[in-house]
């Protein structure tokens, strides 16, 4: 099949870009021919030589910027299947973060879009089924949404040790306002304790407002504004991190903790490269691992910090956790899964046209 992925901008830092590398990696690895639409690109004409089967975009307004749906319906009405990750349809995130969306609900061109037919034939978030920032979404349009989790990349994140990464304790990410607190109780402190190394974006004031000016950079497709930043890490590197440190944990958004719908990559990514998590408490995560046997989930800060004490005391209690939680994610949580879960609904789509 012929898979095209909508990437406005291939020169973001930010978790798009693995999102995008382990959907590119799977669909390649499993016989599929992957192409990208970016800025620059005519669509028609790109439709037109590529003749694609899957069509995955989003309903956010960078995407949205990009895109022509009249041209997409065009090609919609000969067999191609559009896939739209949707927004938030009640959104928790501050209006100060520019660059994500309002709630979908108050968004009334995008929703009309979709009840028109254009925005798309198959709508997803990464978000179960009972979190309450979805509710109204499929009674007010009209169609269901569909949860695709976030995964790892099994074709990328290899277990692999390297000295040049060892620590007791790690973390990679970007440090994002609404996890400052958390930071600054639970984890800042354990560097007087431990070998505390953090990776990422963001860490520094220079890094945000560097961040800003890209971001400008990449919506308006300014040459020199769009790269002025490159990723701290190459790819493979995380492998190597969560692989060579004792405990790797993990930080989410205070609101995934609220509501409890969603998780990052990295509680997928973790595992599969061999690196024992602690994790802070999303409900969600308690789908996808069993606590205490193939995950390790922190309730509060005092279970938090009792639990990285306790284990980093114990090393062979991590070794049948690290086992059991790769092998879930190899087995259920890996972005080849994913591919196989849109397949699945490409053929129910194509089986009721």
């Amino acid at each position: 099949m012929n898979i095209a992925y909508h990437m406005p901008s291939m020169d973001t830092i930010y978790a798009q870009r693995t999102i995008y590398y382990g959907y590119k990696a799977a669909f390649e690895d499993l016989g599929h021919n992957f192409v990208t639409f970016s800025y620059g690109d005519n669509l028609d004409n790109f439709l037109d030589r590529n003749h694609i089967d899957i069509f995955i975009t989003s309903s956010h307004f960078y995407y949205q910027k990009y895109i022509n749906l009249n041209v997409l319906k065009k090609y919609r009405n000969k067999g191609m299947v559009l896939f739209t990750k949707i927004d938030f349809w009640n959104s928790p995130l501050s209006s100060l973060r520019i660059n994500e969306s309002k709630s979908l609900k108050d968004d009334t061109k995008t929703v009309q879009l979709i009840k028109d037919g254009l925005l798309g034939d198959v709508f997803f978030h990464v978000v179960e089924q009972f979190d309450e920032r979805m509710e109204g979404f499929e009674s007010e349009t009209g169609y269901k949404y569909f949860t695709i989790p976030l995964a790892a990349d099994k074709m990328t994140l290899k277990n692999e040790y390297s000295k040049d990464f060892i620590a007791d304790i790690s973390y990679i990410g970007t440090y994002l306002p609404s996890k400052r607190m958390f930071f600054k109780d639970c984890v800042f402190p354990l560097k007087h304790k431990y070998d505390l190394k953090l990776y990422g974006q963001d860490w520094t004031l220079r890094d945000r407002l560097m961040g800003w000016v890209q971001k400008f950079g990449q919506y308006y497709n300014i040459k020199y504004l769009k790269t002025i930043q490159k990723p701290k890490l190459q790819l493979g590197d995380e492998a190597k991190i969560y692989s060579s440190s004792k405990i790797c944990i993990n930080v989410h958004e205070e609101y995934q903790k609220k509501y409890g719908g969603d998780c990052n990559e990295r509680t997928f990514k973790i595992p599969l490269c061999g690196g024992f998590e602690i994790t802070d408490d999303v409900a969600c995560i308690r789908k996808y691992f069993e606590d205490g046997k193939e995950i390790i989930i922190a309730k509060n800060r005092e279970d938090w910090l009792e639990k990285i004490d306790y284990y980093m005391n114990n090393p062979d209690k991590r070794l049948a956790i690290i086992e059991a939680g790769r092998d879930k994610v190899l087995k259920e949580h890996t972005y080849h899964n994913r591919v196989e879960q849109m397949l699945e609904i490409y053929d129910s789509v194509k089986k009721h046209d």
